[in-house]
């Protein structure tokens, strides 16, 4: 790719250069002190700040015909008392072309050229050495854009924008856009003061990030998906979609994935395999949203509230009959429906199943509005009364369990009354039970979901029961295809979760992720997925999928499937009881891949979840006993730790949020000791940041190497993907290809 120089002047302003190397990464200006031009006051503080704060970015993409233009504005801080100097990077992604280039001086935009960029690149390799930030290697190996920036007037703003366009790459079905926002984050330590220490700075960090990125498509669009950002998608019509987002703390890679398709099904495929190693795959799911209402399946539902008298505090009620109208309104007419009221005996509204039609909404109306509070729990002949009003058939039937106290009438064994549904149901019925407070049996709630195709929820005290009841009614009032089968063809998967996948619905997306162990480049793969509409059997071939024997542009895919599997261990755990193995498991994938489990990870003062330290053997040591949350099966604790598992279960993402909950957080913070880098784990020991990976038993080739040394760039020259390791600090040891390397001082 032809490299270029950036050289601009306009008045009293002056900004040049762009640059070549660099992985991903958001944009920044490295200070430096003005000494070539006239700066007031001095003399200029030493050191000065690694960069200036980022107060906020603005991102706005349009992707049309896989052709993308991104359009980014960047407001920088410079809180000192000094005019400064600043030199700007900014990660170019590959292939892409840079249309502009322009900084805001008093008011005004001041617009640049593009030239050739050799001088850039000596300017960066100059300002690696000079500085020895191993930070700055984050954005070595990569085109970058590089500016120098004067002036930079002191507590004031300087605002950067930049256009570039590039066209999108597509694989299996499935578009990836990828926006560079993260790797900078590593020259936000202090770097070497004028002594050679530590210059202590106050923590930077980006503001706030806001993105819009339409996308306008030649085919529907189908299976939009972020792994790495919370996102709103809003569909202008099958063609064209916006998606937004907004944050103030994650500063990992915008990555957004969507697929084209006219088919009733699409599917979207994607993967991530190292060399010598199993491979991972995520596959999407998800029914065209046109579908009419001939192709939606009708269903039979039975609904089932608890009315004890523990159901008349803090309005629980009121907010359940609320939801539970909410749910019956939902229903098409030709569903089929009955709703039962337990306290210490069940109530019927009708003795079978009757049509929701505008008649039958009526009396399930009128009956859920009679519905009051009294008398005990009796779960296990509530449960037992649901399964009667099922008949056999082709219809799917879903039976929707909600209480907020433990069994306390009639069978009050959890593990007898789960044994008791089990030989009850006679027929295939999805059970959707919901928890409501802490004085629910988490253990027979989550069980009755697992075992019988569904999933267990829980509204906790802080949380809006009518809200989230009703915001489950929505998703699954209209079934599209139910007793859902996937057929990997030739791949050789394993541990893939959902171990069922469910049945799909109406404006939804189902998301499969697993391994895969092919030992050859499988490529036109059909994958086929089959199941009912109604009575009919369906079945769907897609092709043009490809697993290959080397991918490594997808590597959250490692990491994403490993919250999924702890999740089900956990789970596991909890149902049936600790064993070494399961317990050893969780510990491995805890320590290797920083996910959140009972065992490796612990509350930090700030409500988030941080890594444990590793032990001699090179795992965290899980503690002594059983933690108390894997024990327990009610009260706050259990509740949290099913919420817990059941997000780490269903997970499709490792985006952060600083106002998510502890009980969603799925994988670990980083933290001064512990840092999560393209697919590596590594705990600060001793002062050097060694890879989860690296073990006392490990046995492979060592290649050492002094920072900041000739040999140490040359490295980086000969293998760049280490340079993204080596940018955690001076002293690092990581594996790559089979061999260990140590950064040593």
């Amino acid at each position: 790719m032809k490299k270029i120089l950036l050289s601009l002047m306009f008045g009293p302003a002056f900004f040049g250069a762009i640059a070549v190397s660099g992985a991903f990464a958001q944009g920044v200006i490295l200070p430096i002190p003005c000494d070539s031009r006239p700066c007031r006051p001095r003399p200029i503080p030493q050191p000065l700040p690694n960069v200036l704060p980022v107060k906020s970015i603005k991102l706005d993409t349009k992707i049309e015909g896989q052709v993308a233009t991104t359009h980014v504005e960047q407001i920088f801080r410079n809180d000192t008392r000094f005019t400064v100097e600043g030199t700007y990077f900014f990660p170019i992604p590959y292939g892409a072309s840079v249309v502009e280039f322009a900084i805001w001086e008093d008011g005004k935009r001041l617009v640049g050229e593009v030239r050739s960029r050799e001088e850039a690149r000596r300017i960066y390799d100059e300002i690696v050495r000079r500085q020895r930030d191993p930070g700055l290697l984050e954005y070595a190996g990569k085109d970058l854009l590089q500016a120098s920036i004067f002036p930079i007037p002191p507590n004031s703003d300087k605002k950067v924008e930049l256009r570039y366009t590039q066209i999108l790459k597509a694989e299996s079905g499935t578009v990836a856009y990828r926006y560079p926002l993260g790797t900078g984050r590593n020259l936000w330590r202090g770097r070497p003061g004028a002594e050679g220490g530590v210059a202590n700075m106050p923590p930077q960090s980006f503001g706030t990030v806001s993105g819009k990125i339409e996308i306008v498509g030649r085919e529907p669009l189908r299976n939009i998906y972020s792994p790495s950002h919370a996102i709103e998608v809003n569909r202008r019509d099958d063609l064209r979609a916006v998606v937004s987002f907004e944050s103030s703390d994650n500063d990992k890679d915008v990555q957004l994935f969507y697929g084209l398709s006219e088919a009733d099904f699409s599917m979207s495929l994607l993967t991530y395999r190292e060399p010598g190693k199993d491979g991972y795959f995520l596959l999407t799911l998800s029914p065209r949203d046109d579908l009419g209402e001939r192709e939606i399946a009708a269903k039979d539902i039975v609904f089932v509230l608890d009315t004890s008298g523990s159901m008349a505090d803090a309005g629980k009620m009121e907010k359940a009959r609320a939801a539970l109208l909410f749910g019956i309104r939902t229903l098409r007419d030709s569903d089929r429906f009955n709703v039962i009221g337990f306290a210490g005996e069940e109530r019927l509204m009708e003795s079978g199943l009757i049509r929701a039609d505008a008649a039958g909404k009526k009396k399930g109306e009128e009956f859920v509005g009679k519905l009051q509070p009294t008398g005990g729990t009796n779960i296990n002949d509530a449960l037992i009364a649901s399964l009667k009003q099922f008949e056999s058939g082709n219809r799917p039937k879903m039976l929707v369990f909600m209480t907020d106290g433990l069994p306390t009438v009639g069978e009050t064994n959890a593990a007898k009354i789960l044994s008791n549904f089990k030989a009850a149901r006679k027929i295939d019925v999805r059970v959707f039970p919901f928890g409501f407070g802490y004085d629910v049996n988490t253990a027979l709630l989550d069980k009755l979901g697992t075992e019988n195709a569904g999933i267990s929820d829980y509204v906790q005290p802080q949380e809006d029961l009518e809200v989230k009841v009703s915001s489950f009614f929505a998703r699954v009032s209209s079934p599209v295809l139910s007793d859902v089968e996937i057929d990997l063809g030739p791949i050789q998967a394993e541990m893939v979760y959902p171990r069922k996948p469910g049945d799909l619905f109406k404006g939804m997306q189902t998301t499969l992720i697993g391994r895969y162990r092919n030992e050859s480049d499988l490529r036109d793969v059909v994958v086929t997925l089959s199941g009912k509409t109604g009575n009919a059997p369906k079945a769907y071939e897609f092709r043009g999928l490809d697993f290959p024997r080397r991918a490594t542009d997808n590597d959250f895919l490692p990491r994403l499937w490993a919250t999924r599997r702890v999740g089900w261990l956990v789970e596991e755990i909890r149902a049936n009881g600790e064993t070494k193995e399961v317990k050893d498991e969780i510990v491995e994938l805890g320590t290797r891949f920083g996910i959140v489990t009972p065992y490796t990870s612990y509350l930090a003062t700030d409500g988030s979840f941080v890594s444990s330290r590793r032990a001699g053997s090179g795992l965290i040591a899980p503690p002594s006993v059983m933690p108390r949350a894997l024990e327990m099966s009610s009260g706050r604790d259990a509740v949290a730790q099913s919420v817990q598992q059941n997000a780490q279960k269903s997970n499709v993402t490792l985006a952060d949020r600083k106002e998510m909950r502890a009980e969603d957080q799925v994988t670990v913070k980083r933290s001064a000791e512990n840092q999560f880098v393209a697919n590596r784990n590594f705990f600060l020991e001793n002062e050097v940041w060694v890879d989860a990976d690296i073990r006392p038993e490990t046995k492979l080739p060592e290649t050492k190497v002094q920072f900041g040394s000739e040999e140490y760039y040359r490295l980086i020259g000969r293998e760049p993907m280490l340079a993204q390791y080596f940018a955690i600090g001076e002293q690092v040891a990581v594996i790559w290809n089979g061999r260990v390397y140590r950064v040593v001082k």
